[in-house]
């Protein structure tokens, strides 16, 4: 966790992200970048190209933190995984124009997680699951649609035939419930 952050910070700021506030953007930037640009020149080897690794790491999230799950990941490994997909992404994209990929040559280990995190993530799943159980029923299918799911706000207020403006409010007030109910 970089320093003077917490899990909840972290997972604040991409809330706030998702809710696309720029003050939060700013701040989860300056909170994690700089281990996120580890994460890049670690696998590119090249401090350049990390650095624009990097940028294009926050526009994902800037686009896609409504997406972040919440089946028990911690914040950072959902950023770390999005900055080594990037990092592998331009890495191949590098050797494709060198015309000698080769997938085996990469060297890479699986970036999936190993049995221990499986293991952990399987405990805070059925945590996350109990906390979903204490949420009225369509306040959970939409949580479950938004963030499990995929689901657009707007695909989900047609399902639920709520206006957007209130899907939103749901799912904001869900995701506070849930953020209660996982800190007991």
């Amino acid at each position: 966790m970089p320093e003077g952050h917490d899990k909840d910070d972290i997972s604040g700021l991409i809330l706030g992200v998702s809710l696309r506030d720029r003050r939060a953007f700013d701040r989860l930037y300056r909170a994690t970048s700089a281990k996120l640009f580890g994460v890049c020149l670690r696998v590119l080897g090249n401090r350049p190209e990390a650095e624009e690794a990097v940028q294009e790491v926050f526009v994902k999230v800037w686009l896609k933190a409504d997406r972040f799950s919440v089946t028990g990941q911690s914040p950072m490994s959902w950023l770390i995984a999005i900055a080594r997909n990037q990092a592998i992404d331009r890495l191949r994209r590098r050797r494709e124009t060198a015309g000698n990929l080769d997938d085996a040559a990469l060297g890479m280990r699986d970036p999936g997680p190993g049995p221990e995190v499986r293991a952990i993530q399987a405990g805070e799943r059925r945590r996350l699951d109990g906390c979903l159980g204490e949420l009225d029923g369509d306040r959970a299918a939409a949580v479950r649609g938004a963030y499990l799911d995929g689901d657009s706000y707007a695909d989900l207020a047609r399902r639920h035939d709520v206006p957007l403006n209130t899907m939103r409010t749901w799912l904001r007030r869900s995701l506070m419930r849930l953020r209660e109910c996982l800190d007991r």
